[in-house]
């Protein structure tokens, strides 16, 4: 069974309120995707999904994603074993964005470079200009091991 979305309402209460969830995908066709763990909060990642990552998100109960690199949908977790069993999806107000809580099966790890989080990498203002310095440095897999070439 394949979910069908109706067209956001024009009529503001409408669209913050109860009722139908009229998700509004951006030009591309895509709507943004927040992902955070569902036992403790943190940011795990964000991603992307269309109406059919959306839809198979719904159905199946596990996180389906749209690769803007890739030009496909992508199943979170179905190499790497880590797959992202969804526990709440939220949207905002102008429901063109979403919140999903996840718990993460497997290595308990979400990014393609072995780490808990996606965000593991702080920005700031040095001397020399804008930097990244690497905040969590513990991997839960290797990545060579998982993926072959080091790419999710």
């Amino acid at each position: 069974m394949t979910i069908s979305f109706s067209a956001p309402p024009r009529d503001k209460a409408a669209l913050e309120g109860q009722g139908t969830f009229t998700p509004k995908f951006d030009a591309n066709g895509l709507i943004t995707a927040v992902v955070t763990d569902a036992r403790d909060g943190e940011l795990l990642m964000v991603a992307h999904m269309n109406d059919e990552a959306l839809s198979l998100t719904l159905e199946t109960g596990i996180a389906h994603y749209f690769s803007r690199s890739r030009g496909k949908i992508w199943k979170k977790g179905e190499t790497s074993g880590n797959l992202q069993t969804v526990t709440e999806i939220r949207t905002d107000c102008d429901q063109d964005a979403l919140w999903l809580k996840v718990t993460v099966a497997g290595h308990d790890a979400t990014c393609h470079t072995g780490r808990r989080s996606c965000f593991y990498r702080t920005v700031s203002l040095g001397a020399d200009g804008p930097a990244v310095s690497i905040t969590d440095d513990v991997r839960h897999f290797e990545p060579g091991a998982v993926y072959g070439d080091g790419k999710a």
